[in-house]
């Protein structure tokens, strides 16, 4: 799958708004200074002027080793280089501290970027960016449902109201968990497996965990076992989609985090079994993280799938277990006794 040339356009059309937006903020901030700390722009206008006599010092210098006899000439000294660009350190150490003791960062100044990694290009060289990548591949899922989700469901609206007991302590340790997957995400490579009875909070840890990591610039697809495993199916078993198929492979592959939901609701059979391997092989493969939700015991993954699907996820995934009522049907309890769920 790829980006239509209004949906590439439209991402490139972003990418010079914030470069205008950061270059008026740079500007304006400049204007700050130069108004609070005139020393400041001294200092920035002494520089040109700087630079302007250390060329004319380069240029005689080469001059006078060309004017000279043959036997006699030697290359130019670099000393004229070497001394203005002390200068120009001991000038910009200068500025830093005319920032700091005002009461600015050191870095008040410097260039402004909502990616620094390609400077609001969208590009590393001839390849793209991650925050290039995080939006068109928000395009091609449309994760606007998951953004919905998410506005809902995330770690502020986490309440622990619903369990007690052993539900309880195994729900808080995958809260945990899940906290920490997100802290940790792009130091530690992690895979986690949520697994137990129906409405107890898998599906909502992987949409608090998904939500954080949209929020800090990660690529995230986010699939319904169902919705995926159709969407693989009816790619590539259609040839005139094989190029749809290979980019589609190549995204699941290759994003930040995959959220794979409700694992085991899907029709499986011998080729979905071994799509499913090929994904989660490939990903770990990558050290790319997935978070897997089912309602299928480690018995039922097994028996369901291939011993070779069960042995990765066994070893190379961390598994939580969840436990308790339908959360769900509480909350419809509650609603049709006229109450407000906690």
């Amino acid at each position: 799958m790829s980006l239509s040339k209004d949906q590439y356009d439209s991402i490139l059309l972003g990418y010079s708004r914030r470069q205008d937006r950061n270059r008026h903020e740079l500007d304006r901030r400049r204007a700050e200074i130069y108004a609070r700390i005139p020393e400041y722009r001294s200092l920035e206008e002494s520089v040109p002027v700087m630079g302007m006599q250390a060329l004319r010092r380069i240029l005689s210098a080469a001059s006078a080793a060309e004017e000279a006899p043959q036997p006699l000439r030697s290359a130019p000294s670099a000393a004229p280089a070497s001394d203005f660009a002390a200068r120009m350190a001991d000038i910009a150490a200068a500025k830093r501290r005319l920032l700091v003791s005002n009461g600015y960062a050191a870095d008040y100044l410097d260039p402004i970027y909502d990616c620094p990694d390609c400077r609001d290009t969208g590009y590393l060289g001839d390849r793209k960016c991650h925050c290039f990548r995080r939006q068109e591949i928000s395009i091609l899922y449309d994760q606007s449902h998951l953004s919905e989700l998410a506005a809902a469901q995330n770690f502020d609206t986490l309440r622990e109201s619903w369990y007690s007991g052993e539900d309880l302590i195994r729900f808080r340790k995958a809260a945990a968990a899940a906290r920490a997957f997100t802290e940790e995400f792009g130091r530690v490579h992690r895979n986690l497996l949520f697994h137990g009875t129906v409405g107890t909070g898998k599906s909502f840890l992987s949409v608090c965990i998904a939500q954080k990591l949209l929020e800090t610039r990660h690529s995230v697809i986010y699939f319904s076992a169902v919705g995926l495993f159709d969407h693989i199916s009816a790619l590539s078993f259609d040839y005139r989609n094989r190029e749809q198929f290979t980019d589609f492979l190549s995204d699941l592959y290759g994003c930040d985090l995959l959220i794979i939901d409700d694992l085991g609701t899907e029709m499986t059979n011998a080729f979905i079994s071994t799509q499913f391997f090929s994904l989660i092989n490939e990903r770990l493969l990558r050290e790319k993280a997935t978070v897997i939700s089912t309602n299928l015991s480690h018995r039922e993954l097994r028996d369901r799938y291939t011993d070779r699907v069960f042995s990765r996820i066994a070893s190379r995934y961390e598994s939580y277990e969840f436990s308790g009522t339908d959360i769900r049907l509480q909350k419809k309890i509650l609603e049709k006794r006229g109450l407000s769920p906690v």
